[in-house]
Formats: C-alpha cells, sequence, structure tokens
C-alpha cells in the first residue's frame, strides 16, 4: 500500500500494513503474542542480526503487529519508515536519541505539553543535553537561538493546551538554513488534519495514545522519518553518519539511506533503549486508525460549534479555538490544517482559579482526566495538574494560566455539550 500514492487516506487508514495473513488467511492483522522468532538456519540468525536481511529476531526490536501500525502511520504521515515504541514521550527521547550528546541542545517551542517541558527542560539533562526554549511566533527569537552545538528543532502542529497552530512552513524555512532536522509532535492534529513532512519536517512524532488510537485504552508513540534528510552533509549527526562499532563499522545512513534514521531506532533505538510497544496496543491502535477520518471531522465540527458558543458566553474570559475567526491562528488553518484545526483548545474564565476547579467539578459529561483526543469529550485544569510542575512563567507561555481549562471535545451530541457546558458554568460563577 505505501506505493500506491493515488489511495485517499480513508483507503489507506484501513489497508496500509495490513495484508491477509499468510499462514491462517485472517484478514484483520493478528495479535502476534510471540516474543521470539524461530529461524530458518545459523545462516539466517546471523544476517538478521548483521542487518543483513530484514525479519523478526525477539518482539523488543520488531514484531509483526507492530510493523504493520509502523507501515501504516508512516503511509498516513508521507513518511519513508517509522518506529513504534511504548508512549509519545518515549517516541521524543527516541526522535533525540541519535542525533543529540552531551554539550547539544535543541531549541523548543514554549508552547508544549506541560510533560514535554519538564522533560526538555529537567530529565534531559540527565543526558547531558539541554533545550532551549523560544516563542516560536517569533521567528527571528528562533533563529538566533540556534548556535554550533544545536541539533534539531522542536515543535508541535497544533500545541497542548491551547489549540494554537505552529507555522511550520517558516519553522521549516529556519531548520534548513540551519542544516537541522524538525521534529514536529503531530498528536493533536494527526495526519488527517496536517502532515507536516509536506511543510519540510524530517521527524514526525506521535502520542498514539491520543487520537490515532482514540479511545482512552493503551498507551503508543511513534517516529515517522521523512526520508528526506542527509544525515552526513555536516558531520553533525556521528550516530547515523559514521561507524557503527555496534555493527562491525556499519553506516546507517550510507547503507540504509532514506530508512537510515528507522533502522537506527530499531536496531539501536529498541535494542538499547527497550522503550517497546506491546502487540496487543499496537492492535488496538491499528483498529482506531481504521476510523480516523471519521473521528477528526466529527471532533472538529463538535470543536467548532462548542468553541463559537463559549465565545459568547458572559462567563467566559476568552477561547483559544483557532478554528474561530477572532483567534490570531485563523489564518494559518487553510495552510496547516485544511481539515480542521482539530477538537483541542482552552478556556478562560473570568471568576479565575476558584470558578475554573468548580467549573471542572460540575460536568456531567465530560470527564475529568489527564488524556486527550478520546471519543469522549475530556476537561482538565492543566495549572494544577498536567502543568503543575511549571513556574508562573512557563504556565503563561504554554497558554495554561490559573484561570484557564483545557478542553477535548469528543464526538458526542454537540448539543448535549453546549448543554452541559452551560450548567457547570452557571454552578461556577453563581
Amino acid at each position: 500500500m505505501t506505493d500506491a500514492p493515488n489511495y485517499g487516506f480513508e483507503t489507506l487508514q484501513i489497508h496500509a500494513g495490513a495484508r491477509p495473513d499468510p499462514a491462517t488467511g485472517a484478514r484483520q492483522v493478528p495479535i502476534y503474542q510471540t516474543t521470539a522468532y524461530v529461524f530458518r538456519d545459523a545462516d539466517h540468525a546471523a544476517a538478521l542480526f548483521n542487518l543483513q536481511e530484514v525479519g523478526y529476531i525477539y518482539s523488543r526490536l520488531t514484531n509483526p503487529t507492530v510493523a504493520a501500525l509502523q507501515e501504516r502511520v508512516a503511509t498516513l504521515e508521507g513518511g519513508a519508515g517509522a518506529v513504534c515504541c511504548s508512549s509519545g514521550h518515549a517516541a521524543q527521547i527516541m526522535a533525540l536519541f541519535p542525533l543529540m550528546g552531551p554539550g547539544l541542545n535543541v531549541v523548543v517551542s514554549t508552547r508544549l505539553y506541560g510533560g514535554s517541558i519538564t522533560q526538555f527542560s529537567q530529565t534531559i539533562k540527565r543526558f547531558g543535553w539541554s533545550a532551549k526554549f523560544v516563542d516560536f511566533d517569533d521567528l527571528d527569537a528562533v533563529s538566533a537561538a540556534i548556535d554550533d552545538d544545536t541539533r534539531a528543532i522542536f515543535c508541535e502542529s497544533i500545541a497542548n493546551p491551547g489549540g494554537y497552530i505552529t507555522d511550520l512552513d517558516a519553522i521549516a524555512k529556519i531548520s534548513n538554513a540551519a542544516g537541522l532536522p524538525l521534529i514536529v509532535d503531530n498528536t493533536s492534529a494527526t495526519p488527517y488534519l496536517c502532515r507536516p513532512i509536506e511543510h519540510g519536517a524530517t521527524l514526525v512524532v506521535h502520542s498514539m495514545t491520543k487520537y490515532l488510537t482514540g479511545n482512552g485504552t493503551v498507551t503508543g508513540g511513534c517516529i515517522v522519518d521523512s526520508g528526506k534528510f542527509d544525515w552526513s552533509a555536516s558531520g553533525k549527526f556521528p550516530s547515523l553518519s559514521d561507524p557503527e562499532p555496534a555493527y562491525h563499522g556499519l553506516k546507517f545512513h550510507e547503507t540504509f539511506g532514506p530508512l537510515a534514521f528507522t533502522f537506527h531506532g530499531i536496531a539501536i533505538g529498541l535494542r538499547d533503549l527497550g522503550m517497546t510497544l506491546n502487540p496487543q496496543a499496537a492492535h488496538y491502535t491499528l483498529m482506531g486508525i481504521e476510523t480516523l477520518s471519521l473521528r477528526m471531522e466529527r471532533h472538529v465540527e463538535n470543536a467548532e460549534k462548542v468553541a463559537g458558543w463559549l465565545e459568547t458566553q458572559d462567563s467566559v474570559e476568552s477561547v483559544t479555538y483557532a478554528g474561530l475567526k477572532s483567534s490570531p491562528y485563523h489564518d494559518r488553518v487553510e495552510r496547516i490544517c485544511p481539515k480542521g484545526a482539530g477538537g483541542l483548545f482552552t478556556i478562560q474564565l473570568k471568576g479565575g482559579y476558584d470558578a475554573c476547579i468548580k467549573f471542572v467539578d460540575s460536568l456531567e459529561i465530560f470527564s475529568h482526566v489527564a488524556n486527550l483526543g478520546d471519543t469522549r469529550s475530556l476537561v482538565i485544569h492543566a495549572a494544577s495538574t498536567t502543568h503543575r510542575q511549571l513556574s508562573d512563567e512557563q504556565l503563561t507561555a504554554a497558554g495554561a494560566g490559573l484561570d484557564v481549562v483545557r478542553i477535548s471535545i469528543g464526538i458526542e451530541d454537540a448539543d448535549d455539550l453546549i448543554a452541559d457546558l452551560s450548567q457547570a458554568l452557571e454552578k461556577a460563577t453563581a
């Protein structure tokens, strides 16, 4: 299916990576619940371990169910290959792993999920890496933040929690001029709403836990490789361009070309970091992706209606949804996310922190959970939960102030959602 570019998205989301099982004829991708795989003979085993032949060795590295998912996500994103792993956070570390080293840095957007801000500002220091946080609407500041030790630029296509849309074309020009890979977290948009590779992204990461699976059942992550970056051009990425001691001097970029990052992610990333996606989780995600376009259409339709209603409420100070004409990011929707601005946004309540807490506690249809992208509508007060670890300055920069509530609109009846929000607002501001 990856060789069939004329197939539409709706066809590919069902068929890409899925072939009838050769042993049984099963039409749905089976769950290959196995740890290891029998080699044909000693020569076959040696060829697999030397990366001279593609196949299955051990499920920490490769698994047929996971492989089907990797092919499907890569196809939908327009990438050369993909590596699936245990979570979105794992995907971010695995994306940086071949690029970084002690003393090196990554330039990242201030508008990120709170856990990502902590991962970049605190956790990666333990590897000797560092991150420079910049407002990605200030293109001059992004360029100025890049130095000789910068190895990547990172942002979200539709930023969590505010639903801000990043000008990927402009950021890609900066990354290209600097000879650096652009990594885009496409979790909130999904490839149905945005295809970052078409806007110049080198790598695309996902928390498949969210919209791709779509039903709040499993965690998973994915890194999609565009296959378009020259890892050997600058000498800055020795893990991909120089001889690899663990494979007798093999050079990943020279050997695997457009699939260099993908093979490195499996042969070294999964081998040594062990952030493996289990086959049952892969199966759930494969089934979720089959209805991705249908769900995203409803998410967008509902979000537009609900956000428009919220904007008219006296108790609501502001709504950040980019699908609203009042949004400063509205002009980016048609260019970056032509099928809609997604289902995620925040509202700022005039009653402040106390009103936010009472509002969240008063909702009945909306579930108060630390997740987004579910078929169910979800709500959370980010400043006291998902973004609690941030400073006041970081909260403001991320769009998660004390008077802000994050809303993830599901696929229920929009009028029911509005009625629930109405009664909760009334109670919160009584």
